[in-house]
């Protein structure tokens, strides 16, 4: 989700960070990526220590521009501390962790989907958080989806995380799809699951999300690993004022300003009149300087004369022009 792009972006220097097993080896699946994406090195840590690392530089840890990836709590604390930090001079992604979904169902949805999808995210940490937002779900359909969650999650291996984050999980009943999608827009979160009827409709009221799966056949599990998006997503609400990971979060865009004579003299009244607006003395006068020294006599008048033969390989095999020349003069 990150190598790829990079790669495709043409970054110059890929570093992966990912934690050891506890024999202090990487897994070779890991390894493997990185070989694949023309990673440098591969640092062996994660977490806070991992962004820290990469920040700063350290005399095994090459300093790096750019931080991008999702983790946990402190993972997106220390992005976001080193990205502020300007003896670190390190820009991020985006605030991505812990993770979260929110799943929207109505009387359509199918309860094991709904609780499978909401595991689906429990599992990353206690900290994560689900939410399901029920449409005229009743009583009865809540408390279906609930027994699935319930039932699921004891076959869980990471049972007991995924309880932890149930705990502070939450489920919201509304009566309509419109008050669904307010709280939801309000909410922004990084996975946004629609287990509606006409789920393909309701897209059009999603305002601020991460990523969204649409209809019952479209789990969030997909957006992670086949379906061609990317899943490093914005957290804590963040969805408001960030997209996801894409190519264009490993580029830059670097703006060129080339203009003539000519065409200062026409944007000078408007530059000079905001300068004066703004009272920026200096920038008026970069301006008008130049719009002074076009209007002496001296410059208007300087030219030289030339003589210079300006024969090209055609006319030169030509017999009918064999030995022309041609004399000009060049405005200085």
């Amino acid at each position: 989700m990150l190598g790829v792009p990079a790669m495709v972006a043409g970054c110059q220097k890929i570093i992966l960070a990912s934690p050891p097993r506890s024999d202090g080896t990487i897994t070779p699946e890991i390894v493997y990526i990185a070989h694949k994406v023309g990673a440098e090195s591969i640092v062996l840590a994660g977490g806070a220590q991992a962004i820290a690392a990469l920040a700063y530089g350290t005399q095994s840890v090459p300093k790096v521009d750019k931080i991008l990836g999702p983790g946990n709590q402190f993972v997106t604390a220390g992005k976001m501390i080193v990205s502020n930090d300007t003896s670190a001079g390190v820009s991020i992604d985006m605030p991505a962790g812990p993770s979260e979904v929110l799943v929207v169902a109505d009387k359509s949805a199918n309860p094991a989907f709904v609780a499978s999808d909401l595991l689906s995210q429990a599992e990353h940490g206690s900290d994560s958080q689900v939410v399901l937002i029920a449409v005229g779900l009743g009583e009865e359909g809540v408390k279906a989806v609930d027994e699935e969650l319930h039932a699921q999650a004891s076959a869980l291996p990471r049972v007991d995380i995924v309880r932890a984050a149930i705990e502070h999980s939450v489920t919201l009943e509304v009566e309509s799809i419109e008050e669904a999608m307010r709280l939801s827009n309000e909410y922004a979160p990084e996975h946004l699951i629609l287990q509606v009827e006409d789920a393909q409709k309701v897209v059009e009221l999603v305002e601020n999300a991460g990523s969204v799966f649409v209809g019952p056949w479209t789990p969030e599990s997909v957006g992670d690993y086949s379906a061609g998006v990317n899943h490093s997503l914005p957290t804590y609400g963040y969805a408001k004022q960030y997209s996801g990971v894409s190519l264009s979060s490993f580029t830059k865009h670097i703006t060129s300003s080339n203009l003539t004579r000519e065409g200062l003299k026409n944007i000078s009244g408007a530059v000079m009149q905001l300068a004066k607006v703004e009272e920026l003395e200096a920038h008026r006068r970069a301006v008008s300087i130049r719009l002074e020294h076009m209007a002496k006599p001296s410059f208007r008048n300087r030219t030289i004369e030339y003589y210079s033969i300006l024969v090209d390989a055609k006319s030169a095999l030509d017999p009918r022009t064999k030995g022309n020349a041609m004399m000009g003069e060049k405005d200085w």
